[in-house]
């Protein structure tokens, strides 16, 4: 008897431990520190949860964007998004082209957004305008 009970408990350690591999593996925030190390882009938001800010990942730089959630003609829609650099000492490297690359998969998600990039970001789109 005892040897049966122990083998239930060693298939039951089994399963909890290839679920939490599973867990592990599919779990989004690792996945995007993954992106930031390869420098690679990835978006990561809950469309359905305007409460949840957005992040996403581009040339190895950390973004974070804030969802305001406003009326459109006809519906409430996220209207204004507040974008952020996590750490603006990894901006290096990203030029004009980069962020509007950025602006469009945005918009793509969130088609009423205003975009608004806060600073060091705006300075480079300011300067553009001069």
């Amino acid at each position: 008897m005892i040897v049966i009970l122990f083998r239930v408990l060693i298939v039951l350690a089994l399963a909890l431990l290839i679920y939490t591999w599973i867990q592990y593996y599919r779990n989004p925030q690792r996945k995007l520190q993954i992106a930031k190390a390869e420098g690679t882009y990835y978006f990561l938001d809950e469309p359905g949860n305007s409460k949840k800010n957005l992040q996403f990942v581009y040339k190895g730089c950390l973004f974070e964007g804030e969802k305001y959630v406003g009326t459109t003609e006809d519906s409430f829609e996220v209207v204004n998004i507040h974008v952020t650099a996590k750490d603006p000492l990894e901006l290096s490297g990203l030029r004009r082209d980069d962020l509007y690359f950025l602006e469009e998969e945005i918009l793509i998600r969130y088609p009423h957004a205003n975009i608004e990039w806060k600073h060091p970001i705006n300075q480079l789109l300011i300067s553009s305008l001069d």
